[in-house]
């Protein structure tokens, strides 16, 4: 990636105390580019209307809505539009979508989750323990990956949804969901993907993965806050989810709850659109499927720069599957033998560095490997406008720390 893309973000442009600032916060989200900041605007600008009347704006909001939809599923490899709804954010859709699937299970029935996830998809599982729903978790071992033989004891006859990342945005780790659908398929459950974290780096292929519900959220792929559900044809109606009467009863729209934010909508079409720039092919889903493998690309080879830079730091501990692995995305954690997280946050910030530092909402994976009483962990990771100056600057200020 060169500068040319990097001058798409009006956000790198940005000066304070006569230094640029180093963007190593895309886990948390992404910077935006022009592209969709221009969709979100020109959407206030000309067809700000709401849906479903019979005028001109209203017409183009609809079209906009459900031409997003489509986008969306092309984007996931989904059967089509009709299978994408649209919610505040990826944690109000999980918590619609369990109490819709509470619905239809009966006390003494089982889920199963994992200790890697982000509270997003374990709160909404652990409160059906209130309707006698029997919750289970998988192990996280030490090294940050799946215990998958604990998986294997866990999901049994009795099993009726299993909920678990596909990346974990603590760590990096890719899980092996392919597996667990072969589990889950065994006796009859459905699978839920929470993609949050890996559809900003990795193709999705829904029906090739066979999975039944699927989440993710577009401010981690250079959109708005929009979440985004992907639920199999024919499941969403089976399921009893709170709804107006005045709403449309049927998927994709049963979930989607008031006035959907268009301009976001807008927004998030052309976060795809512009993704799909960077790839090749005779159709969209080709060149998305392009360009997704051509920014991880880009990003695993920043990643492993910065990992091996401060793998050689001595007091400097490093977390998750190893960085040359298909097991990673392009995020990493790390310990500071001196210093708490809290503390290199705000040292690289000084130096105009964007990090997190803390749990990052994946608060079990921090108790379980012991790392909450040490104020988390400080995380970075690689998105397409970073480039390899924002790892030589990184490295050499965290050399400067001692």
């Amino acid at each position: 990636m060169n500068q040319k893309i990097r001058k798409q973000f009006p956000s790198l442009a940005r000066i304070s105390n006569d230094q640029p600032f180093t963007f190593l916060d895309g886990p948390a989200g992404t910077q935006v580019p022009n592209y969709v900041i221009d969709a979100i605007s020109d959407y206030y600008k000309t067809s700000n209307s709401n849906a479903h009347g019979h005028f001109a704006l209203t017409h183009e909001t609809d079209e906009i809505v459900e031409s997003t939809r489509a986008k969306v599923a092309t984007f996931l490899g989904a059967e089509g539009g009709h299978t994408i709804s649209f919610g505040q954010n990826m944690t109000t859709l999980n918590f619609a979508l369990s109490s819709a699937i509470s619905g239809s299970l009966q006390a003494g029935d089982e889920v199963v989750i994992t200790q890697l996830d982000h509270e997003s998809n374990r709160a909404p599982w652990l409160a059906l323990r209130a309707n006698g729903i029997i919750i289970r978790e998988v192990k996280l071992k030490t090294d940050g990956t799946l215990d998958y033989k604990d998986f294997e004891n866990k999901i049994n006859e009795r099993t009726r949804l299993v909920a678990m990342g596909w990346a974990a945005n603590i760590f990096g780790t890719i899980n092996d969901v392919v597996s667990v659908r072969k589990m889950t398929h065994a006796v009859g459950a459905w699978l839920l993907l929470d993609a949050v974290h890996y559809a900003p780096h990795l193709s999705i292929d829904v029906q090739a993965i066979g999975c039944d519900f699927l989440l993710c959220s577009a401010y981690k792929f250079y959109g708005p806050h929009v979440g985004l559900l992907y639920c199999k044809p024919g499941l969403l109606d089976r399921l009893q989810p709170y709804r107006l009467r005045t709403a449309y009863q049927h998927a994709p729209y049963s979930i989607e709850t008031g006035t959907l934010n268009h301009a976001a909508i807008a927004g998030v079409k052309a976060s795809i659109e512009f993704m799909e720039t960077f790839g090749k092919g005779k159709t969209e889903r080709a060149r998305l499927v392009s360009a997704v493998n051509k920014i991880h690309q880009h990003e695993i080879g920043l990643a492993q720069q910065l990992y091996d830079g401060l793998a050689a730091m001595k007091k400097v501990k490093l977390y998750g599957p190893p960085m040359d692995t298909t097991e990673r995305a392009p995020t990493l954690s790390f310990l500071h033998k001196k210093k708490s997280s809290t503390e290199i946050g705000k040292y690289l910030g000084k130096h105009n560095i964007c990090t997190w530092s803390g749990h990052f909402y994946a608060i079990k994976s921090t108790e379980v490997l012991g790392l909450a009483e040490k104020g988390g962990v400080t995380r970075m990771g690689i998105s397409v406008y970073n480039v390899a100056a924002d790892i030589d600057r990184t490295l050499e200020i965290m050399q400067q720390l001692g």
